[in-house]
């Protein structure tokens, strides 16, 4: 009697995906529709963030007790430059939009921080619940909790509420990752499941873009002039209110996920088999010494990519809206728009055309840079997917943190021109966000199903909550340590230092395990 022919080989890369099913499909569809979603409602408030600070924070008054100080600075500044002396009506008036522009970044950076706090505040409680309650339902409560303060936010009246909003649309948003993940992970065959999560966080390109498109379309609206006098609830209707009541829509994905989602096998079998009382336990992750070196390595992996993006590589709009801003100021002259008169180191008059023409170049060539990163990013995440499963994730991870170094430092120090935003913000999404494609394959791999999901929620989580810091270290760098340097010099020199970051990731992964072709833990 001959011998039963050997198994062919299980389908790798592409191929693999001709092995999930009707309803594996339409998980992976409906996953990537909450992140694309949840990538939406980040990128949405990375595009607001700036004109939302700009009409929400106070203006600085003629009276301000800080004025005599920094003028004097200014003055000092200029004599050791040897450029001409500055009159004190000079200097005062250079100081007031000076600290304006400080008291708007840290403003930003302070909404940026909220936001962040309370995503990873949200992604610990709901990795927990995602481990205890099941992945599907943890899913619906983050989306519809996301959906709406993202809505409230366009209500904003004040820096505080404004903060407060984003604060609690955080603790939806950082539950979301986690739950796809996890479900995923859970869901889908084990040669198909890399370059489903890697396809899983290349999709939220898509959120970005379509953010990035939506603040072109409102940047020229707003220069033509279609939202002079419209209020939205008694308040001016300007382009960031509209872009907040967008993030409304998600909402309604919650209708499909109750009707439609099932909780995965692999969970249920897991609870059934007593899995139940260790599900989403702390003590275990971190006092078991299999999981707590992997729970501890994956934080500090996390937090080095985290605060890379956010507490840098999103800043790259501001950047270009500083270094753009005397090029359209220039272009209101030549065109001569009204309110254009006067020298271009003061602000036009508000809501006159020059000022609505410079405020709507900035939105749309903010969305042009966002738009650019995240085509980057697309093929960034792509590449890592199929990388490591050659190389492996170690070697990959490695790769790709040094990369993204070098390419976020080129583009703070060097980006001076559009054409320069055309070739370096590609490059630095590319290698920044295609470390995200990396978490999403590696963090689920690294934990048994009992912990997946709280595993998963506490390294890119709490490596979020520590990286709340990065977006205000990023702000007083730039308006304290650097603050006496023209704009936008302290921006410029406030990234490149903060691309050291980089460093921790590389340092801690000889530490962590190599999950290539390894089946998950149980």
């Amino acid at each position: 009697m001959s011998a039963a022919a050997p198994a062919p080989p299980a389908r790798t890369g592409w191929a693999s995906l001709k092995d999930l099913s009707g309803y594996q499909w339409f998980v992976f569809i409906v996953c990537c529709l909450a992140w694309d979603m949840d990538c939406l409602d980040q990128q949405l408030f990375v595009l607001a963030r700036r004109p939302a600070m700009t009409e929400l924070v106070a203006r600085v008054t003629p009276d301000d007790p800080r004025l005599p100080e920094f003028s004097q600075r200014l003055v000092e500044k200029a004599a050791q430059d040897g450029k001409p002396p500055l009159s004190e009506e000079a200097a005062r008036a250079a100081a007031r939009t000076a600290l304006q522009n400080a008291d708007i970044a840290d403003a930003s950076t302070y909404a940026t921080s909220f936001f962040m706090l309370g995503w990873a505040i949200g992604g610990i409680g709901f990795g927990i619940l995602g481990d205890r309650k099941g992945r599907v339902k943890t899913l619906m409560l983050t989306i519809l909790l996301y959906a709406v303060f993202t809505g409230l936010s366009a209500l904003s009246s004040t820096t505080l509420e404004f903060h407060a909003y984003r604060f609690l649309t955080g603790l939806g948003v950082g539950g979301v990752f986690a739950a796809a993940v996890t479900l995923l992970a859970d869901t889908m065959p084990p040669n198909a499941r890399p370059i489903v999560l890697g396809l899983f966080q290349a999709s939220s390109v898509l959120g970005n873009c379509t953010a990035a498109l939506l603040a072109m379309w409102f940047g020229s609206l707003q220069e033509a002039g279609a939202f002079t006098g419209q209020s939205l609830f008694g308040f001016p209707l300007s382009p960031w209110r509209v872009m907040f009541l967008v993030g409304i829509i998600p909402g309604f994905l919650v209708v499909l996920i109750q009707l439609k989602l099932k909780e995965p096998e692999k969970w249920k079998q897991a609870m059934a088999a007593g899995g139940a009382k260790a599900a989403g336990s702390y003590s275990e992750l971190l006092g078991d010494p299999k999981w707590r070196p992997r729970a501890l390595g994956g934080l500090v992996l996390a937090l080095a990519g985290v605060i890379g993006l956010w507490g840098i590589a999103f800043f790259s709009p501001d950047l270009q809206s500083y270094v753009a801003e005397p090029t359209y100021k220039k272009q209101a002259q030549e065109l001569k728009l009204e309110g254009a008169e006067g020298p271009l180191d003061k602000p036009f008059p508000k809501d006159s055309q020059a000022d609505k023409y410079v405020v709507g170049q900035k939105a749309y060539w903010s969305g042009i840079t966002s738009l650019v990163q995240n085509t980057g990013a697309f093929f960034g995440i792509f590449a890592f997917s199929i990388l490591t499963g050659y190389i492996g994730r170690r070697p990959t991870f490695a790769l790709f943190l040094v990369l993204a170094a070098l390419s976020t430092a080129l583009v703070f120090m060097f980006l001076n021109s559009w054409s320069d935003i055309m070739w370096m913000v590609p490059m630095m999404g590319f290698f920044q966000l295609a470390l995200f494609g990396g978490y999403a394959i590696y963090f689920p791999e690294l934990f048994p199903t009992r912990l997946r999901s709280t595993g998963t929620s506490f390294c890119y989580n709490v490596g979020r909550l520590i990286a709340a810091v990065g977006p205000f270290a990023l702000g007083k760098l730039a308006s304290v340590t650097y603050a006496h340097l023209p704009a936008p010099e302290p921006l410029r020199y406030a990234g490149l230092t903060m691309c050291s970051i980089f460093i921790l990731g590389l340092l801690v992964l000889p530490f962590l395990p190599e999950t290539k072709d390894k089946p998950l833990p149980e």
